[in-house]
């Protein structure tokens, strides 16, 4: 039986949209039960959000955040402002009982996380993080893999996740550029934990180096990391490397990994993402080596989109995924992945790494 759920943003940007864009498709392209109506949308004033109302559809607009979680009309909220307002908005539409989807990273330091992921299941309300990159048919065929015991037991782990928009050391000073929360450590790094923990698993320590390569830009300081770089110990004994980094000149989409198992081995770079690499150690000798396997309708989440297999899906449809998914906890009201508990997991590591970088020696991520 197909339902209208009311839907409102806080936030009209680039996160805003792409939400908005999502929500818009889901029904269709999943066939939900549920189907979501843009009722409210939230910016900073009420010209923009005016003009984002017309530009996404939706019904009303406001440039106060509670107006927005407030209005009964409003049944789910999706958060896609900055991190420092994270916190007072998901208790705010929480304690109503509205299910809520926040961007990453989950609030602005790790006491806000730990007190969000309190407050979701003190209120048994559906909750998530909006991790998407691990969305791709790609990634979810990689955990698929590792899950089934295909390349064995994972012995290594690298990954990466590498972009270039402030290689440049003439961009001027922005937003960007202060704040812990807007640097890479928490701004690309929890990508690619985020990941870490979804192929392998938790990890139990590491040691870790953050630094500003760029201390100075036309226009003020930089105060905040431009890259970082950990090795760590996974629960299951896995050995780990990550690194991540905005000021990689030639970097993209550098959200990447390489997986080592005892019967084979996983590749995988977002800027090829409807390709995966994978390597089985049986068969001829002569003939064993990578495999190149192009999504298709046989992987996870593909069909939906295309029936063509090496057609491929792009960024706006992981966030239709994610969609889904958090349409599917208000449904069941069950927990669908990354809750609010698996966003502060990623925040716990992140600040592991920043104490190990601090205190120049190992760190044990259960401490935080």
């Amino acid at each position: 039986m197909v339902a209208k759920v009311g839907i409102g943003i806080v936030g009209g940007g680039y996160m805003g949209k792409a939400h908005a864009v999502a929500m818009s498709a889901v029904g269709a392209v999943f066939n939900t039960n549920l189907r979501p109506s843009l009722e409210m949308v939230c910016a900073t004033s009420k010209a923009s959000a005016e003009r984002y109302r017309v530009a996404y559809g939706f019904h009303r607009a406001t440039h106060d955040w509670r107006v927005l979680v407030n209005d009964p009309s409003v049944e789910a909220v999706v958060i896609a402002s900055p991190q420092e307002t994270h916190l007072e908005i998901a208790e705010a539409a929480m304690r109503l009982g509205k299910p809520v989807l926040c961007e990453k990273p989950l609030g602005a330091s790790i006491e806000d996380g730990a007190r969000m992921v309190e407050l979701a299941e003190t209120h048994g309300v559906a909750n998530m993080v909006g991790f998407n990159y691990i969305r791709t048919p790609a990634s979810q065929f990689a955990r698929k893999l590792i899950a089934d015991g295909e390349i064995g037991d994972v012995t290594w782990f690298r990954g990466e996740h590498t972009e270039d928009f402030l290689a440049d050391p003439e961009t001027p000073a922005n937003w960007r550029t202060t704040g812990q929360a807007n640097g890479t450590m928490g701004d690309l790094a929890p990508h690619m934990v985020n990941a870490a923990l979804a192929l392998i698993g938790p990890i139990d320590r590491l040691i870790a180096e953050v630094e500003t390569v760029h201390s100075t830009r036309p226009g003020g300081d930089v105060t905040n990391d431009d890259h970082g770089q950990f090795m760590c110990r996974f629960e299951n004994g896995a050995m780990g490397q990550l690194y991540f980094s905005r000021v990689a000149h030639g970097r993209k989409m550098g959200y990447a990994y390489e997986i080592t198992g005892t019967k084979g081995a996983i590749r995988f770079d977002q800027e090829d993402q409807n390709a995966i690499w994978v390597y089985r150690s049986h068969g001829d000798e002569a003939t064993r080596g990578f495999v190149k396997v192009l999504t298709g309708p046989a992987h996870p989440d593909y069909l939906p989109f295309c029936q063509g297999p090496g057609h491929g899906t792009g960024y706006q449809d992981q966030i239709i995924i994610e969609a889904r998914d958090f349409l599917l906890a208000i449904e069941t009201g069950q927990p669908v992945w990354p809750t609010f508990r698996d966003g502060h997991d990623v925040n716990r590591v992140i600040a592991a790494a920043m104490q190990s970088s601090r205190d120049k020696m190992w760190k044990n991520v259960s401490h935080f």
